[in-house]
């Protein structure tokens, strides 16, 4: 058998009864079923071969690859191809060879029982992920829509928001939509109990900022306290510079070299949910303070490597941009980056010393690229007045591999 064997059939708490005709069909074509406890219950015992999802979950893909060329229908929740089992098999089966029919998802329905505008409303799963990623979503006024696999997920929501300044967010937690049991809690974070819901729920957050919360906008420069460090930060208006220069775009991969606090790594990650990043830093309190940093501004997933830089780029995934903030003064490093990034990527370093000016310059010399200094002035009390305060000159290279 050639062609598309494989169906991915989206399914509500509605059971069967919810499946198009065309879903209906595949379902009952297949030969093999592959689903969760809950979506296989659904199903009459009609003597099919069924499975249930393996453990750990990326066992799926070989599993029922193994299957071609049976019929197999896979039973996933909603819309499989939002946070659903449908991404995870297209990394192993390509789309030519399966035949993928969404149902209604989470988000749809909320945003439907909320009467909230399904375009303006930022979707998140939490599902086997840090809960700390909700805190770069957390803006004045945002609606968030979050999926999560924990009756105790909502309390641990409602902490998080308390904790960060936004204990007045109103919660709506809607569980089992579309279903018998379909069920609906309301509340605020500050006020939220130990509410018992059900393991399969979705949180809707509408954000409300207490009056003396800190505004961290996803643009680039948060304020220099926004992160624990010990002297090693890029300062805020350096920082700004420096993201504009590395130009992230969604999805792509930074390699943070000499990383101190992290400042760097963490704001690359914030511009985009998709984005990715590595910190190297041999120093393991810094290791410690990227850690601490990254979970409290919504960056958990940050990569860090406490190893010396060049050596620790052996085992890394390749990097779209590299940003060298210390080291530059070790033996071939700046090479080892430039090796290291694929044409179009690009090099940002910055430098406070004569001799990595030096460097450099010579650098730009050998491969192009751009140089500039940046000097920046700050109005700080001067007795009774106020005067300019000038921080230290930083250089900075900027340049893409052709």
């Amino acid at each position: 058998m050639s062609g598309k064997w494989l169906s991915i059939v989206g399914i509500g708490e509605d059971g069967l009864d919810g499946l198009t005709p065309a879903a209906r069909s595949l379902l009952d074509a297949a030969e093999v079923l592959v689903g969760g406890a809950r979506h296989l219950a659904m199903l009459p015992d009609d003597g099919r071969e069924r499975h249930a999802w393996p453990s750990p979950i990326r066992q799926l893909v070989p599993e029922i690859a193994s299957m071609k060329p049976r019929r197999v229908c896979v039973l996933a929740t909603g819309d499989p191809l939002h946070f659903g089992i449908g991404t995870t098999l297209l990394k192993g089966i390509p789309i030519e060879e399966m035949t993928v029919i969404p149902g209604r998802s989470a988000f749809t329905l909320a945003a439907a029982r909320l009467g909230w505008t399904r375009h303006e409303v930022e979707c998140l799963t939490l599902h086997g992920r840090p809960l700390e990623l909700l805190r770069s979503y957390l803006q004045p006024g945002a609606k968030l829509l979050a999926l999560t696999d924990d009756g105790r997920a909502p309390a641990a929501i409602a902490k998080l928001l308390t904790e960060a300044g936004y204990g007045e967010s109103r919660l709506h937690v809607l569980e089992r939509m579309d279903g018998a049991k379909e069920g609906k809690h309301s509340g605020t974070a500050a006020t939220w109990g130990e509410t018992t819901v059900d393991d399969f729920n979705t949180v809707a957050i509408d954000c409300m900022i207490g009056q003396n919360t800190p505004r961290y906008a996803r643009s680039p420069g948060l304020p220099d306290d926004a992160f624990e460090n010990d002297g090693q930060l890029t300062k805020r208006e350096v920082r700004a510079i420096t993201l504009s220069a590395l130009a992230p775009l969604p999805g792509e991969r930074l390699w943070d070299v000499g990383a101190g606090c992290g400042s760097i790594a963490i704001e690359w990650m914030r511009q985009h949910p998709r984005n990715r990043a590595v910190a190297i830093e041999h120093n393991p309190a810094r290791v410690q303070l990227i850690s601490a940093n990254a979970a409290a501004l919504g960056t958990p997933q940050l990569q860090t490597v406490s190893r010396p830089a060049p050596e620790a780029f052996s085992d890394l995934p390749p990097p779209d941009a590299v940003f060298i903030g210390g080291g530059l003064s070790t033996d071939g490093l700046l090479a080892e980056c430039w090796q290291a990034l694929p044409a179009g990527g690009r090099l940002v370093a910055n430098v406070v010393t004569v001799e990595g000016e030096r460097a450099l310059g010579d650098w730009r010399e050998a491969h192009g690229g751009e140089l500039r200094r940046i000097s920046i002035e700050r109005a700080e009390p001067v007795g009774r007045f106020h005067g300019w305060r000038a921080a230290m000159t930083v250089t900075q290279y900027v340049g893409v591999k052709p």
